[in-house]
């Protein structure tokens, strides 16, 4: 199973689940234009306009018709491999995702015994349903701390805990 969730502002986009058993470009391409566009949508212009999209390095993130879209979409404006903002590779402690909303989301539905895919399903959807606004709020000063911390080092390779 692969699922996909994103942070927006003050709110979790997702939980999506895939059907495919390997996700490829298009297949990713599918679940910007159909899901996750939309709910950008959603917002005011004024925030949509400040919108930095991010992803990782995951191949389907970078095949040629996702970084088309995403050229166009939010140009100048994205972050991921190939994008016009760089980051450093495999850095978890620069993303969001990674050191808050996947770590909580693992802790809250891993606390109980999962028994099958669609309790699996469930669990995540409940767990991301229990993260708040000021849990989010915090997230962004993290990460602004976070990006603070690897220009004084100069991008360094550090831990964060």
């Amino acid at each position: 199973m692969s699922v996909w969730c994103g942070l927006l502002y003050d709110r979790v986009i997702g939980p999506f689940f895939f059907s495919e058993k390997t996700i490829i470009g298009v297949v990713y391409l599918d679940l910007l234009e159909q899901y996750v566009f939309l709910q950008i949508e959603i917002f005011e212009q004024e925030i949509v306009s400040r919108v930095i999209f991010m992803q990782d390095g995951a191949p389907p993130h970078f095949s040629c018709f996702v970084t088309d879209v995403l050229n166009e979409r939010f140009p100048d404006a994205w972050i991921g491999r190939g994008g016009p903002i760089p980051w450093p590779l495999r850095s978890p402690d620069l993303s969001p995702l990674d050191f808050f909303l996947w770590r909580y989301i693992k802790n809250t539905v891993y606390g109980e015994k999962i028994r099958n895919i669609q309790q699996m399903q469930e669990s995540i959807s409940s767990a991301i349903e229990t993260v708040t606004r000021d849990m989010i709020q915090k997230t962004w000063q993290e990460i602004e701390f976070r990006l603070n911390v690897s220009r004084a080092t100069n991008g360094a390779h550090i831990e964060m805990y």
